[in-house]
């Protein structure tokens, strides 16, 4: 267990930290409020003691970005006699007990275990709260995200056709989940397919379904995707590289609501919401006829933007924690933060793979590092730099090097291996098939 202390005059931080100690608990001092903010973005702690006044940023201020901003964490204000205006304002903005200087350091020990023993009671009843839990997996607090975050509540209810566009590794199908969770379908099925990872000859019987005889090896009938969502949400991912004959039947569902499978003369009823979502620019493919003009609008009724990490960096102290706990526990390495200079690092960082790359360079961290900080050395990286490197041996020694690590990255996936090393799928298909790796 680590429990903050901030408080600028050192004998009393010294004194709380010392009998925490004595305590069986970690305890980790700040002597001021710039220092305390620092420290709760780079590590995890269950609570904090935090003093009202303090240079840089006072209790108060840091309070209300612990609020707003920082770790959901419960936290005790420590306020001389004179300050109990300022403590009972600090109750109003959510800090969960206060205790007047001088005090009992058994006292605060007494109040410190209450109001972790209450804050773990209560992350236990919101698990168990299903209709609080819309967003649970959404991470950060950056405008562009609050901004996603609203538009999703608005138009979740409706039946509308939504196009999500954004690049690889941005969190496209958390969204597409979101918005059947708030909408009225949330009690049926979401069926996902991703048609860039499926073979051409397949795809159509993977989505409409096919009869038994329609071709060689049907010996029975399968049902698609689109029979299988209704009536609730189909996510149509890598809309982009659906072949331009698949699309005709497509824009048929959108349109008449219904559907034949493969090698069937039945129409049948069609009532799933489509949610689609591209990682390429849909206008360029209709430029270069590899897209349809009229099923383009008909996917762009309600458009969602998600942009990159890199242009929410302020989120990613936050997200850094999030996976921090999450694979340490999955892994069982007892890692408590992260170093500031490795945090520099990361936030000056180009994550061409997004939050998918940052959460695979946080796992290779938590499983490597030495110590329960991860350091700089851990993480793989340096600002700016490419994800692979040219290691020695000749030009096409490296080219198949670096496609293997691309391609095991996205666990096989050609169109997002393709995304990351800056190709066309067809290049990338190419050199697949040039160094014999089908």
């Amino acid at each position: 267990m680590k429990i903050l202390v901030a408080d600028d005059e050192k004998n009393i931080r010294d004194t709380i930290v010392d009998f925490l100690k004595l305590e069986g608990i970690d305890a980790y001092p700040a002597e001021n409020g710039l220092s305390a903010r620092r420290m709760l973005e780079t590590e995890v702690f269950k609570a904090a003691v935090i003093d009202l006044k303090m240079p840089h940023i006072d209790g108060l201020s840091l309070l209300k970005w612990i609020q707003e901003e920082g770790p959901a964490i419960p936290v005790i204000m420590i306020s001389a006699y004179g300050d109990i205006k300022d403590a009972v304002e600090a109750m109003k903005i959510g800090a969960r007990d206060y205790i007047v200087k001088p005090f009992d350091p058994e006292e605060l020990i007494i109040r410190l275990k209450r109001i972790i023993e209450n804050q773990e009671l209560k992350d236990r009843v919101e698990l168990d709260k299903p209709e609080d839990s819309e967003f649970k997996d959404w991470i950060g607090k950056s405008p562009l995200l609050i901004q996603i975050k609203k538009l999703v509540e608005k138009i979740a209810p409706t039946h509308s056709t939504v196009l999500i566009t954004g690049e690889s590794g941005t969190g496209k199908e958390l969204i597409a989940r979101t918005i059947h969770r708030l909408s009225t379908r949330a009690g049926s099925a979401f069926v996902d397919i991703n048609i860039g990872g499926i073979p051409e000859n397949l795809l159509e019987s993977e989505l409409f379904g096919h009869e038994r005889g329609a071709f060689t090896g049907a010996d029975s009938r399968k049902i698609g995707m689109f029979e299988l969502a209704s009536p609730g949400t189909i996510f149509l991912d890598e809309i982009g590289d659906m072949p331009i004959q698949l699309q005709v039947k497509l824009l048929r569902v959108i349109q008449e609501r219904k559907m034949q499978r493969l090698g069937g003369t039945q129409s049948i009823p069609v009532d799933a919401r489509i949610v689609a979502a591209t990682n390429s620019s849909l206008e360029e493919k209709i430029k270069q006829g590899l897209f349809r003009e009229d099923l383009y609008y008909r996917l762009n009724v309600i458009r969602i933007e998600v942009p990159p990490l890199r242009e929410c960096r302020e989120d990613i102290p936050t997200l850094s924690c999030h996976f921090i706990n999450k694979l340490s526990n999955k892994i069982g390495r007892p890692i408590q933060g992260i170093d500031p200079e490795a945090l520099k690092s990361l936030q000056s960082y180009s994550f061409p793979g997004n939050i998918r790359e940052l959460e695979n360079i946080i796992e290779r961290a938590v499983i490597l590092a030495e110590t329960d900080t991860i350091r700089q050395k851990d993480l793989g990286i340096a600002p700016n730099t490419p994800r692979f490197r040219i290691k020695s041996g000749t030009l096409d020694q490296n080219q198949k090097q670096v496609i293997l690590e691309a391609l095991s990255s996205w666990e096989g996936n050609r169109t997002r291996a393709a995304d990351e090393l800056g190709i066309s799928r067809q290049t990338l298909l190419n050199k697949i098939k040039e160094y014999g790796l089908e």
